[in-house]
């Protein structure tokens, strides 16, 4: 039963429930869903690049970067002079898909949330 909680991580004891919060907690911050959207679509982006999209300064975005980074949800690659930016794997966005799914539902006001819509086409 031991090596059961070792591999499911969805067991409530499971020793990922507070790793999983920590990721829940880099996830709050507005700037850093932008960021994690913006390179959903772009692939990779350099700091201006992000920071221009995201309306922030690249200091700001820098840092938030860095925190990403850290947390181990971005990575980067050299490109000459440039550094441009990735998202390590697809968790983060699905992760950021379905809080803004629950997002749109928190405001749907007894309407169907349009990802609903888009499902169904």
């Amino acid at each position: 039963m031991n090596a059961y909680k070792q591999i499911c991580g969805l067991d409530p004891s499971s020793e990922f429930v507070e790793l999983s919060a920590e990721v829940f907690g880099i996830l709050s911050d507005p700037t850093r869903i932008k960021i994690i959207l913006a390179l959903r679509k772009a692939n990779e982006l350099s700091v201006n690049a992000l920071a221009e999209l995201v309306e922030k300064k690249p200091a700001a975005v820098s840092q938030h970067l860095a925190r990403l980074r850290m947390a181990r949800m971005a990575s980067t690659r050299q490109e000459g002079t440039k550094v441009l930016y990735r998202l390590t794997n697809e968790h983060v966005v699905n992760l950021v898909a379905e809080a803004v799914k629950q997002a749109e539902h928190s405001v749907a006001n007894g309407h169907t949330p349009s990802h609903h819509h888009r499902a169904q086409a």
